[in-house]
């Protein structure tokens, strides 16, 4: 159940054994978001029956790649504690925060970036879940836009190869990288979907040169950084943006592809997701319901 900044957007995946995930449930329900609201999507929903998901929006939370302090592994995120007071632009005893790390490359050793630190102040993360606990939802875990990302990103990849993906919503872009599973690069690109949007010319064309150059600047920096990594294509998640795929195409080396979630999910019966917007809508919802805990 993701707050989105015109409504709340819930959707519900169920796993098949030798088929594609069946997307059981996709709703969106208009207006603000506050305990009300949610209460009543909880019920028409009926939430209780689920395990839910909520996902932080790009501005609540800091997502920073770190090298891993050379510490015992139990010891680790107190050391991280001690490293983030000098990183995150708040102090680190208002944090709740969680690490990702990453696995060594073939052949051993570690690379340079070898963990991922997610960190949001404890006002934003106990504000989400009073607005759940105060609607009668059960909330199972707290996400961030860029694990929803990769949960899909890991579908599409094949051949030992990694998969680049861009998507774009209301707080901006999100290019991630992900490879046999694992999200080994994350970078914010500052063009929100309203501007790809803009019937303007000119200001399409200038945000399209934008994304191209962080783009270059990003993709070029991972394969220097995990040359034992290469990416198979560009995906960019779906979207009503008219020609992005073409000028990107025509300005990267990287073979660039649109996703349809048709090709990932069994979307019989859910009208939400039958054209590109709706798509673009439960991008993040559907990644986020692809969560996947096992006991560690």
């Amino acid at each position: 159940m993701v707050v989105q900044p015109d409504g709340l957007a819930a959707a519900s995946v169920r796993r098949q054994a030798g088929a594609r995930p069946a997307v059981t449930l996709a709703s969106f329900f208009p207006g603000t978001v506050d305990v009300d609201a949610l209460e009543r999507a909880g019920k028409e929903v009926h939430a209780g029956d689920y395990r839910c998901t909520t996902v932080l929006a790009g501005g609540d939370y800091q997502f920073m790649s770190v090298e891993a302090p050379n510490v015992p592994r139990e010891e680790l995120r107190t050391a991280m504690r001690w490293r983030m007071k000098d990183i995150l632009d708040f102090p680190v005893d208002e944090a709740t925060f969680d690490l990702l790390e990453l696995p060594p490359p073939p052949g051993g050793g570690r690379p340079q970036q070898s963990l991922f630190a997610v960190a949001a102040r404890n006002s934003v993360v106990a504000a989400r879940q009073q607005l759940f606990a105060g609607a009668k939802v059960k909330l199972r875990a707290i996400d961030i836009p860029e694990m929803a990302q990769r949960n899909i990103s890991a579908m599409l990849e094949a051949d030992g190869r990694g998969v680049a993906m861009l998507s774009f919503a209301a707080d901006g872009g999100l290019l991630t990288v992900s490879w046999n599973g694992e999200l080994y690069l994350s970078r914010r690109i500052d063009v929100t979907l309203a501007q790809l949007l803009d019937t303007d010319h000119e200001r399409k064309t200038a945000s399209f040169d934008k994304i191209t150059l962080e783009l270059q600047r990003s993709l070029d920096h991972f394969e220097r950084q995990f040359s034992f990594i290469g990416i198979a294509k560009l995906v960019l998640a779906p979207s009503a943006v008219d020609g992005l795929e073409a000028y990107l195409s025509g300005n990267l080396y990287t073979r660039v592809e649109t996703l349809d979630l048709a090709t990932l999910f069994e979307l019989e019966g859910q009208p939400e997701l039958q054209d590109p917007a709706g798509q673009c809508r439960f991008f993040v919802p559907l990644g986020a319901a692809l969560r996947d805990e096992v006991a560690a």
